[in-house]
């Protein structure tokens, strides 16, 4: 329908266009496989990688995951978006074909099925995209309402409500066009089409005439013309995200197997490797792989600052600017970079400020939460190494905590010889004393030096000698797991402990039948996590337990007894025990085996909120904020209403206890699962004792 010359002028556009477009796409394309490969691959098991991107970015799944009238109406983009890919390409052929061509298709049933869809994927994505407008221009930018002592690149201050618009205002013109077009085409035909009922409407209201074909080629340019003009853009603009987003849910990093890694599993550095003359990260191109490709898959919809705990209490941390500076300053450098260049300042300079760098817990909200996989966590852990071992840059509170570990094995510096001081009187064996045992019981630092947490840790004894496990202790020859020094970036001091506690374990397991697992266990969620997902990569390979998982399962098979209390109680997820390992049930159902009641926080599960003390802030003073995170979580509990706020993690229950308002009278009680049931212990024994 097209005229000759309009047929050359659109040809002669789409390869300009193209060309440039492909310019900025293999730019981008190059400037991300700069990126360094990480311990996990990103490439293996493409099939399975690609048919569950796929699945996961038509489902939506994971942008439902929070906000569902936002998500709504972005699904309503999203689905038109991808229905129009077929759209557009029926228009350029009726543009290009004579209109008898297509008449056939136009004329079937599957053609009007086909005619039905345009017209409402077009009235949908035009409702989606009013909504997304007014929601921007109405509001104060979300991303940079955080906080002022946020780092923002300077070109994101004002990209990004005009990038924003630009987008908003393409897909609006676009469809708009479209609709324009075909209603007129509609017009000048003279009748209503019942496949078109939008357009149709449209049509009624321009009235026929022979001259409102003229519509239909307006509309073509301005539908199809936009999309040339837009595609040079497109590898800068927020809209690239359509394409690195599912390319993001591919290639994030797997096991060997295949299976999904923990995000509380990180790539470890090779030290034994002398070829390496830099650690962590300092500049863009030091990033892997997948992070690089993070600042393109992200789309900018702050959830994750929503999510972070440091955020939400007042701090500068805001783990959205991580991936949005990056985004901005690979858009500066790209060129460079795609050229086998280097970007000419460091990250610290443009992504994150060192206020921000300490601020974060390492809790994994901003991961879980992210719609689209992006992991500024990570990000921050790789600063943070480099900053460590290569600048030697970190807070002073943590240089005692170093020393510590260093000289004594435990961020406390207290003696190696006190570590099984706690099993004074409970007569607890160590390996020398029971070689033969079933259960390890990995004590941790906080386990065997705090007095709040040693309470736990006699608890848990009591609960198994009750039980008749035949466990055993590592005793003064255990040390800490290295989590603080590697969740701070002292990867080093980490791989130094951990190399000496995957020694001993190895030993200490290597005397067990073989057939049967070699069990783990530990009341501590941060080294459950480094057991479980840190030591494999040394040589470590163990069944770890966590202390809920083996009482709910002494419960079930009737070697302790169910809990009955008489107080109301809410339970708070620790995060290394649940989001960063996917424990909620075990905790949840010993603790409900006699009838009780759980009152849940309104953060729970994989929405819980951080107590305050992963990435080894427990070490170090809190950044300057409105409140502390403790703070912040405990308030929530006890507005529950519940007397007993039960926990799975020695941190979370100081942590907690020690917020100001658990100082009040009448606040409820933190205590650990273990508590509750070696005092449910008590209590029968002392019955049974009264009764004889």
């Amino acid at each position: 329908m097209l005229t000759l010359p309009e047929k050359l002028l659109f040809a002669l556009l789409a390869v300009v266009s193209l060309y440039f477009a492909v310019i900025g796409f293999r730019r981008v394309i190059l400037a991300v496989s700069r990126g360094e490969r990480g311990y996990y691959p990103s490439f293996n098991h493409l099939t399975e990688r690609i048919g569950e991107a796929i699945a996961r970015t038509i489902s939506q799944s994971t942008v439902f995951r929070d906000r569902p009238l936002v998500s709504f109406f972005h699904a309503l983009v999203f689905y038109g978006f991808i229905f129009y890919a077929l759209v557009n390409l029926l228009d350029l052929l009726e543009g290009y074909l004579p209109p008898e061509w297509l008449q056939g298709f136009h004329h079937s049933v599957l053609g009007g099925f086909y005619r039905l869809g345009a017209d409402l994927f077009t009235a949908l994505v035009l409702v989606g995209v009013v909504y997304f407008a007014v929601r921007r221009l109405t509001r104060d930018p979300r991303l940079l309402a955080v906080n002022p002592r946020t780092l923002f690149h300077e070109d994101a201050l004002m990209g990004l409500r005009r990038d924003s618009l630009i987008v908003l205002g393409f897909i609006f013109l676009h469809v708009g066009f479209r609709l324009l077009g075909h209603s007129s085409l509609l017009a000048y035909q003279g009748q209503a089409d019942p496949w078109q009922p939008v357009a149709s409407l449209l049509a009624g209201l321009i009235g026929p005439g022979d001259n409102r074909l003229i519509g239909w080629h307006i509309g073509f340019w301005g539908s199809l013309g936009l999309i040339l003009a837009f595609l040079p853009y497109f590898p800068r603009s927020k809209h690239i995200h359509l394409f690195m987003a599912p390319a993001n849910f591919a290639l994030e990093p797997r096991h060997q197997d295949g299976s999904q890694v923990s995000s509380g599993a990180l790539s470890p550095i090779d030290f034994t490797d002398e070829s390496v003359e830099r650690y962590g990260v300092e500049r863009l191109e030091h990033f892997r792989l997948p992070q690089l490709l993070d600042a393109y898959a992200c789309i900018m919809c702050n959830r994750c600052t929503n999510a972070c705990p440091a955020a939400a209490t007042g701090k500068a941390l805001s783990p959205a600017a991580i991936e949005i500076n990056k985004r901005y300053e690979l858009n500066r450098v790209s060129g460079a970079l795609a050229a086998g260049g280097e970007s000419p300042r460091a990250v610290l300079d443009f992504v994150i400020n060192q206020e921000s760098l300490w601020a974060c817990t390492t809790c994994g909200a901003c991961i879980e939460i992210c719609p689209v996989g992006c992991e500024p966590m990570i990000d921050i852990i790789d600063i943070r190494r480099q900053q460590v071992l290569m600048a030697g840059e970190f807070p002073s509170q943590l240089g005692t905590a170093f020393r510590g570990l260093e000289r004594a094995g435990n961020p406390w510096g207290l003696a190696q010889d006190k570590r099984d001081a706690w099993a004074a009187g409970l007569g607890v064996p160590t390996v020398a004393d029971n070689p033969n045992f079933e259960v390890l019981f990995f004590v941790g630092c906080a386990g065997s030096y705090d007095p709040q947490a040693q309470q736990t840790t006699r608890a848990m004894a009591e609960i198994l000698n009750h039980a008749g496990v035949n466990y055993a202790i590592l005793g003064k020859a255990e040390k800490c797991t290295g989590d603080p020094a590697r969740r701070s970036g002292n990867e080093y001091l980490y791989y130094q402990l951990a190399s000496e506690n995957v020694a001993t374990l190895n030993e200490a397991l290597q005397t067990l039948d073989p057939t049967k697992p070699k069990r783990v266990l530990t009341t501590c969620p941060h080294c459950f996590n480094a057991l479980a997902n840190d030591y494999p990569q040394l040589g470590g390979h163990y069944t770890v337990m966590h202390h809920s998982q083996l009482i709910d399962e002494l419960m079930l098979t009737g070697r302790l007894p169910p809990l009955e209390l008489t107080q109301p109680l809410t339970y708070h997820d620790p995060c290394y025990l649940g989001r960063h390992n996917g424990i909620y049930d075990a905790p949840r159902d010993l603790l409900t085996q006699g009838g009780n009641t759980i009152v849940e926080l309104p953060r729970h599960r994989e929405n819980s909120f951080c107590c305050g003390a992963g990435g080894a802030q427990f070490w170090k003073e809190e950044e300057p904020g409105a409140l502390r995170v403790s703070e912040d979580r405990f308030q929530e509990a006890q507005a529950t209403g519940a007397a007993v706020v039960a926990t799975g993690c020695p941190f979370c229950k100081v942590m907690l206890a020690s917020s100001e308002s658990a100082q009040q009278d009448g606040a409820p009680a933190v205590v650990d699962i273990a508590q509750l049931v070696a005092e449910r212990l008590r209590t029968i024994k002392l019955r049974i004792g009264t009764t004889r």
